[in-house]
């Protein structure tokens, strides 16, 4: 058995508490029952002692010392009954005193008078040789001519402690049969409890990476377990997207590599087969030459979400100024809008400092208007603004482009993701701009989303928190 095991602390924490509960109520009634034993044997012995002083001495002025003796042992028989009587005066002299019992429980010759003369009645327990015992009690009596006498009645505590005696092994009876009751009903019940543990257990040792749909059962308890269940459901859910995605990944990041690299081998299988003219070669060199560069985006994007997933985002952190980046790379893309005739507008009232990598929050601005520049027809318009707003940076970038069409939107921070898979191609787009600025905004603790009606327009809005040290 695995004593480290949760099915092995419960039944002994479970039979430990009811031991110890029988115990104490164990002990509690030994005690009760002691105590009125007692306490009934002493109330017993008390009134016959007053009979006595009553019905005898009162007299015995009248009817002297022998009608005393002869009335004690004609009532009472002490010797008979087995009780202990003994009656002495104020100077202690003996007026009578009761042989030994005919049981043998005690000896009359070795009680001791008691040490001090009591002012009322009371009780006691005497030890005597043999590991026998009385309950004594004590009663003063003083007649009416002024006579003072102690009458002393007992009776041996044998018969108590022969019922405690019974009492405790029965006690320790039960509580072995208790011990095992609760060790069998203990554990019973924790199999019982633990069993959709096991349950989920085996589910999910079944569970590999070929059937990631399978869930784990989950017990309608409403308590720990049921929570615990949702809770791994949940985890598998996240696998199975984790998985998913990286699939889709390896297949489009194949399918974006394969492309070009299909391209190049026809146009060097031409060349290499003498298709070509002299003047054909130049036109296909500049093909491949084009094949390569869009290789060479594609591997630059790949090897940049790498970094990001790795946690290399804000390798040379340091505390720069979001609105003078955002603005001096819009007048660096001002070239590239212009050839479109579109009008790049910006917009930072004030200094607005965050804390990251430079050179990756400024591959968000370009890649946020490579994208407005791209989907925005000619004479068109786009807005940057840079503002501070509570404690984060925010950066919005608004076209007057076609928009996003409402089936493509959930889709668009996916990598390899494009709206329009064959115009995206021919402007050398890969699919991976928008999912490199999610990744960076997230590895600095901000977030990215966007508004984006068809033929309207989109307006994307980058929230980073603002640097926390102090500005210059």
């Amino acid at each position: 058995m695995n004593t480290r095991s949760i099915g092995f602390r419960l039944v002994a924490w479970y039979a430990g508490l009811l031991i110890i509960v029988f115990i104490v109520l164990g002990g509690m009634m030994y005690t009760g029952l002691k105590l009125y034993l007692e306490k009934s044997l002493s109330q017993t012995q008390t009134r016959r002692a007053k009979q006595i002083a009553d019905t005898l001495l009162s007299t015995i002025a009248q009817t002297g010392q022998a009608h005393v003796v002869n009335e004690i042992n004609s009532w009472f028989a002490p010797e008979t009954n087995d009780r202990f009587i003994r009656i002495t005066d104020e100077a202690g002299s003996l007026l009578y005193v009761s042989s030994n019992p005919h049981d043998g429980s005690f000896a009359a010759d070795f009680v001791p008078p008691q040490k001090e003369k009591p002012e009322k009645a009371s009780w006691r327990k005497q030890e005597l040789p043999g590991n026998n015992a009385l309950l004594i009690a004590s009663v003063p009596y003083r007649t009416a001519h002024g006579r003072w006498f102690l009458v002393e009645v007992g009776t041996s505590l044998q018969p108590v402690r022969d019922v405690l005696r019974r009492l405790v092994a029965y006690l320790v009876l039960g509580l072995a049969a208790m011990v095992l009751v609760a060790a069998g009903g203990g554990y019973f019940l924790v199999r019982r409890a633990l069993a959709p543990v096991d349950h989920i257990s085996s589910s999910a040792a079944h569970i590999t990476l070929h059937n990631l749909k399978e869930r784990l059962p989950v017990a309608k308890s409403g308590d720990e377990l049921e929570r615990l269940s949702l809770s791994l459901n949940q985890m598998i859910a996240r696998l199975e997207d984790a998985f998913q995605q990286n699939r889709r990944f390896t297949a489009d990041a194949s399918h974006e590599l394969r492309t070009p690299l299909t391209i190049m081998r026809g146009e060097l299988e031409s060349i290499v087969e003498g298709a070509c003219s002299p003047e054909d070669i130049q036109a296909t060199a500049a093909s491949i030459l084009d094949e390569v560069q869009r290789l060479a985006r594609i591997v630059e994007g790949l090897f940049a979400i790498s970094r990001l997933d790795a946690g290399e985002a804000q390798a040379e952190c340091q505390q720069f100024d979001l609105a003078g980046l955002a603005t001096s790379t819009a007048e660096q893309m001002c070239l590239l809008a212009e050839d479109k005739g579109i009008v790049i507008s910006s917009k930072a009232p004030q200094k607005v400092f965050v804390h990251g990598d430079r050179a990756r929050l400024k591959q968000v601005v370009v890649n946020l208007l490579d994208n407005a520049i791209k989907y925005t027809p000619e004479g068109g318009a786009i807005r940057l603004s840079v503002a501070a707003a509570g404690n984060q940076a925010v950066m919005e970038v608004e076209d007057s482009g076609i928009g996003i069409p409402a089936d493509a939107q959930p889709h668009i921070f996916e990598r390899f993701f494009r709206v329009d898979a064959a115009r995206s191609r021919d402007m050398g787009g890969a699919g991976l701009g928008l999912s490199i600025v999610k990744s960076i905004c997230t590895a600095h603790g901000g977030r990215v989303y966007f508004q984006s009606s068809e033929g309207k327009g989109s307006r994307f809005k980058v929230e980073l928190p603002l640097s926390q040290l102090v500005s210059n």
